[in-house]
C-alpha cells in the first residue's frame, strides 16, 4: 500500500499534466454522487442529536413526532368569558340574557384554560366588547355563542404523537417553534458536512500575517470566500496555511486534513496543466481520480477524486476536490459542482436563484465548445431590465463584487448578440434592481466616489458601471441599454464637448447634457518623470513606453486630436495598440514599470502618488435621455451631485473643477470660455 506521506522530491522536469475529457458539471457531480453510493453517503455523513433551538438550517435524519398537544387544554382564543353554549341560546337583540358570575360565566384572558363551573365545563367565549356589566356579579348579552367560539380546542394546532416534520427536512424558524411547541427538545439531524480548503503555491502569502505583496507574490483570498460559500450551505468549513509547491507537503496536509476528520478536502490551486500542479497525481496517491476538468468557462481545471482502500478504514470514502486557482474559477467550481454535492450528503435541494428576462446591453462572444458563465451588472432602464457584461477574466475577483447576476452561454453557441433578451440568475433579491443607477460610458474617479455617496443614503441607491469608452456610452443610449453615459468627447472643428457627436450619432433622440466636472487630462509619468516626458512629441522617443486607452474612449480621441495637432502618426508611439479601460488601470501600468506614461486624468495620477504632466483641459458630462428625468433615481443622482459637500471632495480627489457641476449644458458652451 502506497504511503501517501513518503518524501518525493519534485522531479523538475515533470511533465504537465494533460486534462482528461472535460465534462458537464452535471456529469461530474453525478459522478461524485455515484463513486460514494448511499451506502458510502450513511457512513459518510452521520445523524446526531442537537438541542431544537439551535437547529436552524439543519436536515431531519429521521421522522419526528409530536410528544405533546398543543395545545394542551381548551384555551380562550379572546379576552372575554368563558360560558356554556346552551345558557345563551334564548338571548336576543332586545332581549338580553343575563348571567351570574360563577355560575353562568367566569372572566378568562387570551390563553386562559376554559374553566368548569358548576359541574359542567364551559365550551365557548363570548368577546368582552360583546357583554355589557350589570353589577359586580352579573352580565347581559344579546346573541347567544355557539359551540366552541372563540376557543382553541386541544390539540387543535399540534395532535401529541402524530408526525410533525418528516425525514429529510430542512428546518425553519417556524419548524423550531413547533418542535418545542410539541415538547421536542432535542431533534436527530445529519451532521454538517465538513470541509478544509488547502490553499497551494509558492507565491501564496497568508493573510493572516497581513502582508505586503512583493513582485510575482499574492494574498491568499480564496479560502474565506470558500468559507463563507460553504457556511451559507450550512456546512463547516475550515481552512489551513498556504501550502508550497511541493508533492510532499501537499500530500502532508492533505492527509491532516482528513485525518482531523474532513469530509471533502479542497486543494485551492495545482488543478491545471502546469509543471507544478501536483494536485492530480496527490489524490492518485489517496484514491481514484473521477474527473479532471469540466467544460465550463471558467472553471474548467476542477478535479474531483475520492479517496479509496488505499487507505485505512475511517479515511476511505472521503471526496477530494481540487478547485482552480483564479478566484472567478474557483467559485464556479464550489457553486456548480461543490455544493450539489454537499446538499446531496445531507438529503437537501439547493434554494436556487430566481430567473428574470433581460436585455443584453452589448454584443458578447464566446468560444464554442464550452458553456461560459458571464457575471453581469443588471438594472431596470425604462420598462425592462438591462444586463451588462463584466470583466470576464477569471482572476478578476472584483467581477464577483459588482454582479447583480450571471447569464450562461451554451457551449455550441459563438455568443450573444447586442439586444439578445437572455435568461439571467440573481444573485441579489429582485426588488433591489429597481435602485440600482445603469452608467455605461467613460471611467472616470467620480463615478466611485459617487456609488459611494449614493450608497450613503438613507435610501441607497447602488451605481453599477460598464466602461466602454464614451462612443459606447453613446451606442448604451441609442439602444436603451443605460440609464445615464459619461462622456467628454471633444471636437477639434467646434472646440465643443459632447454635443457634435449627439447630433452625428443619435440625432432626434430627445437627450440633456448635465456636466458632471471639468477634468485635468494629461500624460501620467512615473514620480519624479525619470524619463522627463514633457509632451506628445516625447512619445516618439524609442525609449518611451506609452499605454493607450481602448478604442471609442474619450481620452484616445484627445489623444489623436493631440498626435494629430503635432503630426505625428500612432506607429511612431511605441505602445500605442496596447489597451486599457480605466484611468486607474493606466496609472498601476506605469506605476509598476509595465509602461512609462499614459494619457489619463489627474485625480489618477495623484491617487497613486505618479507625476503628471498636463496636457488639456475637458467636460466630463453625464448624458441621459430626458425621458429618465423623472425616474426617482436620476432625480436624487442631480440631488448629490448639487450638494457642496459632494462638489468639495471631487475637488479633493485632484483635477477636477466644480463651476458648472450639475448644469445643463447647451451646444457651443465649450468650457465657458
Amino acid at each position: 500500500m502506497p504511503d501517501p506521506n513518503a518524501d518525493q522530491k519534485p522531479d523538475q522536469n515533470i511533465d504537465r499534466n494533460v486534462y482528461l475529457s472535460t465534462i458537464p458539471p452535471q456529469e461530474a457531480v453525478a459522478r461524485a454522487r455515484d463513486a460514494i453510493g448511499e451506502a458510502g453517503r450513511l457512513k459518510l455523513i452521520r445523524e446526531e442529536l442537537i438541542p431544537a433551538h439551535e437547529a436552524l438550517g439543519r436536515v431531519t435524519s429521521g421522522p419526528i413526532f409530536a410528544r405533546c398537544s398543543s395545545p394542551t387544554f381548551h384555551a380562550a382564543a379572546m379576552d372575554g368569558i368563558a360560558v356554556s353554549s346552551t345558557a345563551t341560546f334564548a338571548a336576543r337583540e332586545g332581549s338580553p340574557a343575563t348571567l351570574r358570575l360563577g355560575q353562568d360565566y367566569a372572566p378568562v384572558n387570551t390563553g386562559h384554560s376554559l374553566p368548569t363551573l358548576m359541574g359542567v365545563g364551559m365550551d365557548a367565549v363570548i368577546m368582552i366588547e360583546h357583554v355589557e356589566q350589570v353589577d359586580d356579579t352579573s352580565v347581559r348579552i344579546e346573541a347567544p355563542a355557539f359551540p366552541w367560539q372563540h376557543v382553541r380546542r386541544i390539540g387543535e394546532d399540534i395532535v401529541a404523537t402524530e408526525l410533525l416534520l418528516p425525514q429529510n427536512h430542512t428546518l425553519s424558524a417556524y419548524d423550531l417553534g413547533a418542535l418545542l411547541a410539541a415538547g421536542i427538545f432535542e431533534v436527530p439531524v445529519w451532521e454538517r458536512v465538513r470541509l478544509t480548503f488547502i490553499p497551494t503555491g509558492d507565491e501564496v502569502l497568508n493573510f493572516l500575517d497581513q502582508p505586503t505583496p512583493g513582485p510575482g507574490q499574492v494574498i491568499e483570498s480564496n479560502s474565506q470566500v470558500f468559507r463563507a460559500i460553504a457556511s451559507s450551505w450550512g456546512a463547516h468549513a475550515s481552512w489551513t496555511a498556504p501550502v508550497p509547491d511541493r508533492p510532499e507537503a501537499l500530500r502532508a496536509a492533505v492527509t491532516q486534513a482528513l485525518q482531523s476528520g474532513a469530509h471533502i478536502v479542497v486543494v485551492g490551486a495545482g488543478s491545471s496543466a502546469g509543471s507544478k500542479d501536483y494536485t492530480r497525481s496527490t489524490f492518485e496517491a489517496f484514491g481514484d481520480v473521477l474527473c479532471h476538468g469540466i467544460s465550463v468557462m471558467p472553471g474548467k481545471p476542477t478535479l474531483l477524486g475520492l479517496t479509496t482502500s488505499k487507505l485505512a478504514g475511517e479515511l476511505r470514502g472521503r471526496l477530494l476536490v481540487g478547485a482552480p486557482g483564479y478566484p472567478v474559477s474557483a467559485v464556479v467550481c464550489l457553486e456548480d459542482v461543490l455544493e450539489p454535492i454537499v446538499r446531496w450528503l445531507v438529503r437537501q435541494e439547493s434554494p436556487g436563484r430566481q430567473k428574470i428576462r433581460a436585455r443584453l446591453a452589448r454584443k458578447t462572444p464566446s468560444r464554442p465548445g464550452m458553456e461560459e458563465i458571464v457575471r453581469l451588472a443588471v438594472g431596470k432602464v425604462g420598462a425592462g431590465f438591462v444586463a451588462s457584461p463584466l470583466a470576464r477574466g477569471a482572476g478578476l475577483i472584483t467581477s464577483l463584487t459588482r454582479a447583480q447576476a450571471v447569464t450562461r452561454i451554451p457551449a455550441q453557441s459563438e455568443g450573444l448578440e447586442q439586444d439578445a433578451e437572455i435568461e439571467v440568475e440573481l444573485l441579489v433579491p429582485l426588488a433591489g434592481l429597481d435602485k440600482v443607477l445603469v452608467h455605461i460610458g467613460s471611467h472616470d474617479n467620480i463615478l466611485d466616489l459617487l456609488a459611494n455617496e449614493l450608497m450613503g443614503l438613507p435610501r441607497p441607491l447602488r451605481l453599477v458601471s460598464s466602461h466602454v469608452g464614451s462612443m459606447g456610452g453613446l451606442t448604451a443610449l441609442k439602444n436603451g441599454s443605460a440609464l445615464f453615459a459619461g462622456c467628454h468627447l471633444f471636437d477639434p472643428a467646434t472646440r465643443d464637448f459632447n454635443f457634435p457627436f449627439l447630433q452625428k450619432h443619435l440625432p432626434g433622440l430627445d437627450l440633456v447634457v448635465l456636466n458632471l466636472a471639468i477634468r485635468h487630462q494629461g500624460l501620467i509619468v512615473a514620480a519624479g518623470n525619470p524619463k522627463n516626458i514633457q509632451g506628445v512629441a516625447d512619445l516618439t522617443r524609442p525609449e518611451v513606453n506609452f499605454i493607450n486607452r481602448q478604442r471609442g474612449a474619450g481620452t484616445r480621441i484627445l489623444l489623436d486630436h493631440h498626435l494629430n495637432v503635432a503630426g505625428i502618426g500612432p506607429d511612431q508611439v511605441r505602445g500605442y495598440d496596447r489597451e486599457e479601460f480605466t484611468h486607474m488601470a493606466v496609472a498601476v501600468n506605469v506605476l509598476t514599470g509595465a509602461a512609462d506614461c499614459g494619457l489619463g486624468i489627474f485625480a489618477a495620477a495623484k491617487a497613486l502618488n505618479l507625476g503628471f504632466v498636463p496636457l488639456a483641459h475637458e467636460r466630463y458630462d453625464l448624458v441621459l435621455p430626458v425621458a429618465y428625468l423623472d425616474d426617482p433615481r436620476i432625480q436624487t443622482l442631480r440631488a448629490v451631485i448639487a450638494t457642496p459637500q459632494f462638489q468639495g471632495r471631487m475637488r479633493a480627489l485632484g483635477g477636477y473643477e466644480t463651476t458648472f457641476t450639475g448644469r445643463v449644458m447647451e451646444p457651443g458652451f465649450g468650457l465657458g470660455e
